[in-house]
């Protein structure tokens, strides 16, 4: 469907750029968050899981997801919308934490890994054989796809000026 053509030494930069991205973007989406009352926090809305709780804690799952199947170790999540934690202090240390270990895995990451082809079976019990460099990619668009989400949610909650943008947070000069 896609071509797999790139050059994986770029590709390895690349998937660490994202990934410091990521811990930057999410920083700036949890201190939003800490702004808000419960109320407008926990508040329901046409994204794809309800609440910035909801969507928080989706995210936190795909990427707890995406990485056990990345280091082989089984994640113990059975449900896209589980509630990992149910209150944003416990979520956001937590959200520290596992943005630290992509950071971690993505700065060991090498050209053989991001051309390689990873078995795994999902949550519907399929099993797939995927390339690396299109999981880790979508493992990021994922986290990009509900921040986006969130941040419409946050605009209606009244919050201005969040920047997300890739170009600015990686090279704000």
């Amino acid at each position: 469907m896609f071509p797999m053509r790139y050059r994986v030494e770029i590709m390895v930069e690349y998937f660490q750029l994202l990934a410091r991205y990521n811990t930057v973007a999410n920083d700036r989406v949890y201190a939003a968050c800490a702004a808000l009352d419960d109320a407008q926090y926990r508040r329901d809305s046409a994204a794809s899981f309800g609440s910035i709780h909801r969507t928080l804690n989706h995210i936190m799952v795909g990427d707890r997801i995406w990485m056990g199947r990345f280091e082989g170790v089984a994640s113990g999540i059975t449900r896209l919308d589980a509630l990992l934690y149910d209150d944003l202090p416990a979520l956001a240390e937590a959200r520290r934490r596992e943005d630290r270990r992509i950071e971690e895995y993505t700065a060991r990451l090498t050209a053989e890994t991001v051309a390689s082809t990873l078995h795994y079976t999902n949550m519907a019990g399929r099993q797939f054989d995927d390339s690396m460099a299109m999981l880790l990619g979508h493992m990021f668009n994922h986290q990009t796809h509900h921040r986006g989400q969130i941040h419409v949610m946050l605009s209606e909650a009244g919050v201005r000026g969040l920047s997300l943008d890739l170009h600015r947070i990686a090279n704000p000069g």
